[in-house]
C-alpha cells in the first residue's frame, strides 16, 4: 500500500498567492483547504494548469464582445453564436457582460480546478 505524500503548506500558500487572481475571491479558502489535502503528484498537475486570464476576457469583451468572442473564449458557445449573430443584441448584452464576465472567467477557472481536484 502506498503512502500519500501530500503538498506542503509552503507549496499551496505560493500558489495561491500567485494565481488568486483566476478564481472567485469567496472560494480561495475553499480551494486553499483542497489543496492542502492534495497529493504531491496532483499538485504538480494543477500547477502546470493554465487558466483564462480575467482581465484579459474584459479587454476582449470590450473590443470584441459584439462579436460574441468572448463568450466563444470561455466556452458559451451559444450565448457566442447569439451575440455574433445580433450584434450582441443590438448591444444590450455586451454591455451587460462588461460587468459580468470576469467573474464567469473566474469561476470557469475554479471549475476547471475542481475537475481535477
Amino acid at each position: 500500500m502506498e503512502n500519500k505524500v501530500l503538498v506542503d503548506r509552503e507549496k499551496v500558500d505560493m500558489y495561491i498567492m500567485s494565481n488568486k487572481k483566476y478564481f472567485p475571491a469567496e472560494k480561495i479558502m475553499y480551494v486553499k483547504q483542497r489543496l492542502y489535502q492534495t497529493e504531491e503528484r496532483k499538485f504538480e498537475m494543477i500547477s502546470c494548469m493554465e487558466f483564462k486570464d480575467p482581465t484579459v476576457i474584459l479587454i476582449i469583451s470590450i473590443l470584441l464582445g459584439s462579436f460574441g468572442i468572448d463568450r466563444f473564449m470561455l466556452g458559451d458557445t451559444g450565448m457566442g453564436v447569439l451575440k455574433l449573430l445580433t450584434l450582441g443584441v443590438g448591444g444590450i448584452l455586451t454591455i451587460i457582460d462588461w460587468f459580468i464576465v470576469q467573474n464567469k472567467a473566474k469561476e470557469k477557472n475554479f471549475e476547471q480546478l475542481m475537475s481535477v481536484l
